[in-house]
């Protein structure tokens, strides 16, 4: 089996994929449709729009039977990445690249591939759209037009979802919004010498909400989250949900102590919202503050230490990711 290699360029490829938002949404109707489409027209099994994140394939949609993650180094899609064209597998088991990965000799048994690069409107080749059989077949140059075809299409919807600033389900920023806007932040307080500082947010045991009650209260949970955190911030803090059961607050002109303070009033109001007893479940979180250094921080390492304080305190209650 050969391995997948990497691009020259990826570690801007991940930073454009992680910006993008393609990580963070829970479904897309758009690709559904479009997965239907090349299943109909194609006549296969499975089809699927995945993009390839650092370790792992990560499906946006599924049409027919698969896992939504697949190891990298033994996806197909990981090879389809580095190329500028459709890569195109007739019969796996003559192709010596393929004929001992796991996917062909165990589950689920791919004979046929053909998976088309999708690249960000930056250039960046992040996913494919591909095509799974479990017996061989040819694959036409009509074919390789209405492939391409069905990926421009899954083009236009990457960019549709990487232009959007807001978080569909709350209403806030999202980490492409975040993104954005703490360039900005980040310049201007550097050019006052302001300072600056970030509220990380995780939710305490949210799984065990949607295990328990239902993905839909546990939408509740997060609408609620974010209904709390207007209600505690200023009208000039970005409220951010940066996917999943992640929230952000970014307080400009605030040092790492008037945040600290910041954050002690919202624990505050959410337990004055649990003591009122409206849903099955509490809302529970872990936080931690990071002050911008401008003489030593970069926007990544910034996020990542008020992560680690974020989760210094959610170890320290008995809690995990």
């Amino acid at each position: 089996m050969k391995a997948p290699e990497f691009p020259a360029n990826e570690m801007e490829r991940l930073n454009s994929l992680r910006e993008s938002g393609l990580l963070d949404i829970d479904g897309s109707e758009a690709f559904d449709r479009l997965t239907r489409l090349a299943k109909r027209f194609f006549q296969v099994p499975l089809v699927m729009v995945n993009v390839v994140a650092e370790h792992e394939l990560v499906a946006r949609s599924i049409d027919g039977t698969a896992n939504c993650t697949y190891p990298r180094n033994i996806s197909f899609c990981g090879h389809t990445i580095l190329r500028s064209a459709a890569l195109v597998v007739a019969d796996t088991h003559q192709d010596e690249r393929f004929a001992d990965n796991p996917l062909v000799t165990g589950q689920p048994g791919i004979r046929f591939y053909a998976g088309m690069p999708l690249r960000l409107r930056d250039g960046a080749s992040v996913g494919s759209l591909c095509l799974i059989d479990y017996t061989p077949r040819e694959f036409s140059d009509t074919d390789l037009s209405v492939l391409s075809d069905l990926g421009a299409l899954v083009e236009d919807e990457f960019a549709a979802i990487s232009a959007a600033t807001t978080d569909e389900l709350t209403g806030l920023y999202n980490r492409r919004g975040f993104n954005q806007f703490a360039n900005f932040a980040l310049s201007v307080a550097r050019r006052r010498a302001e300072p600056v500082t970030l509220g990380w947010i995780d939710l305490d045991q949210f799984k065990q909400i949607n295990d328990r009650f239902g993905h839909e209260e546990g939408d509740k949970a997060l609408t609620t989250m974010a209904e709390l955190l207007r209600a505690s911030f200023r009208e000039a803090d970005l409220l951010v949900r940066f996917g999943g059961d992640e929230f952000a607050v970014l307080f400009a002109d605030t040092d790492e102590q008037g945040a600290w303070i910041a954050m002690q009033y919202l624990t505050e109001q959410v337990a004055l919202y649990n003591d009122r007893k409206l849903h099955p479940w509490q809302l529970k979180f872990s936080w931690g503050v990071s002050e911008f250094d401008h003489n030593r921080n970069d926007q990544q390492q910034w996020l990542k230490d008020a992560d680690d304080k974020m989760f210094t305190m959610k170890r320290q209650r008995g809690h995990s990711r």
